[in-house]
């Protein structure tokens, strides 16, 4: 069979293989995870949630080797692997215990005469596509309910990093769930496979992360058979740094929302939006810390900022930071890019920026802050708002209620009101407008592998 080779991004090194998966061998696969369904949904939810469980531990148990293995393939440095296996690790606790929590209702009808049973069953197969960004995360916030609910999963991590997708599985059938509820596909490029599983009738759900762009393609593939869909799509969050803002915190918080995995998260800080009071203040300290970011192998000594996962990566970010510059930007820090074979690029602060400038509207993932002054926060809520995108946004303010005024006008689904962080596997995860559909993660994780369904009865 041939193969995709996996490559580090830090040394262009071979870290492995994987199968590189023919449509015919996809469409095999569908089916035989289509007759799995049966019996898989008719295990209890507690001898499901136990498998997750079981996978947990074992995540924790193995974090050292995972994390070893996310840096060699996705270029992150070994601490944000580690805190990635702990976070992927969490939904397969928290979907080990939705498991159990699979909801129903009994209602009279207003008129007295029949009741509604209302109960929740698996949609059935589910086809998870993952980035390559959280390897390990994106792949367990998906995994973790479709299993919990009943589904059997086909899941297609990212060509680039497909490895630690077939680690996480060999953990699942180590921990009991059977090779034909969870197989992992490895189409490369996988646009042909995906429409003809999408067209084949068996799959039941979509679930995706990824862009924008490849998330409205897949949107109308899918309606041809009008397959129910999850999307987790682009972001493009604001951080929001308000007159009265405690700055040393906001600094803080800007350092977790922009830099955790190196900028290549959905939900990183991309337009920094500074009040004219605190401005300075703010940009001194900023630029202090990304300056000191160090850049190089993820597995190496005093490394702090590992490489984009590829060289086309490095060059969108390097010509993002170059037409930002040309439209009147000042680069405070950074701006370089490293040599082959490594693919970095240096943590980069930008002042001066416009409200015009194009940065602006990218979803910029790298390691580049670009900072707009404005004169008032209230005033420039249009501004804040006017992307396509609406994941998430960051607001630094000491008055609280204030900071919840702002938030509830922002086009977001997720806020962080003197927060850098709002990733947790207990809360729903998700976006608005250009950002997708549905959310991840929490109760509503469970609920979008689960269909409704109600009897009309009597007695």
């Amino acid at each position: 069979m041939a193969t995709i080779e996996v490559l580090n991004p830090a040394t262009g090194e071979k870290v492995g293989e994987v199968p590189l998966h023919t449509t015919a061998h996809c469409l095999g696969a569908a089916v035989t995870a289509s007759e799995a369904f049966i019996p898989w949904r008719q295990r209890t939810g507690r001898e499901r949630g136990e498998m997750l469980r079981r996978a947990y531990e074992t995540m924790l148990a193995e974090q050292e080797q995972l994390a070893e293995l996310i840096v060699r393939e996705n270029g992150k440095v070994l601490s944000d692997a580690k805190a990635e296996v702990l976070y992927a690790a969490e939904f397969f606790r928290w979907f080990s215990e939705e498991a159990v929590r699979v909801d129903g209702d009994l209602r009279q009808a207003p008129n007295g005469s029949h009741w509604f049973a209302i109960t929740r069953q698996p949609v059935g197969v589910a086809l998870c596509i993952t980035p390559w960004n959280f390897p390990a995360a994106m792949a367990t916030r998906k995994i973790g309910p479709a299993l919990a609910a009943g589904c059997t999963v086909l899941l297609k991590p990212a060509s680039e990093t497909p490895l630690t997708a077939y680690a996480i599985a060999d953990i699942l059938y180590r921990c009991g769930v059977p090779k034909d509820v969870l197989q992992v596909l490895t189409p490369d490029p996988p646009g042909e496979a995906v429409h003809a599983l999408l067209s084949l009738g068996v799959v039941r759900k979509l679930s995706f992360t990824g862009s924008t762009r490849v998330g409205s393609l897949l949107l109308s593939q899918a309606a041809e058979r009008v397959v129910n869909c999850s999307m987790e799509l682009g972001g493009n969050a604001p951080f929001i740094v308000c007159d009265d803002a405690d700055i040393d915190a906001a600094v803080d918080g800007a350092m977790i929302a922009k830099m955790r995995n190196g900028g290549a998260a959905c939900t990183a800080a991309n337009r920094f939006f500074v009040h004219s009071a605190v401005h300075d203040e703010f940009v001194q300290k900023f630029t202090a810390r990304m300056s000191a970011l160090v850049v190089g192998n993820g597995l190496a000594d005093g490394v702090t900022l590992g490489p984009l996962v590829s060289n086309a990566q490095q060059i969108r970010v390097a010509h993002l930071i170059a037409a930002s510059v040309d439209a009147g930007a000042t680069i405070e820090c950074g701006g370089g890019i490293t040599p082959a074979p490594m693919h970095g690029v240096d943590a980069t602060v930008l002042t001066n920026v416009s409200s015009t400038n194009p940065i602006l509207n990218e979803e910029v993932f790298g390691p580049v802050a670009p900072i707009v002054r404005i004169d008032s926060i209230e005033d420039s809520l249009p501004l804040f708002n006017n992307v396509e995108h609406g994941l998430v946004s960051y607001i630094y303010t000491r008055n609280v209620g204030r900071g919840m005024r702002i938030a509830n006008a922002l086009e977001t689904g997720m806020v962080g009101l003197n927060r850098g962080l709002v990733s947790d596997p207990a809360a729903p995860f998700g976006g608005v407008k250009a950002s997708g559909l549905g959310r991840e993660g929490a109760h509503e994780g469970l609920l979008a592998f689960l269909e409704t369904k109600y009897v009309s009865t009597e007695w």
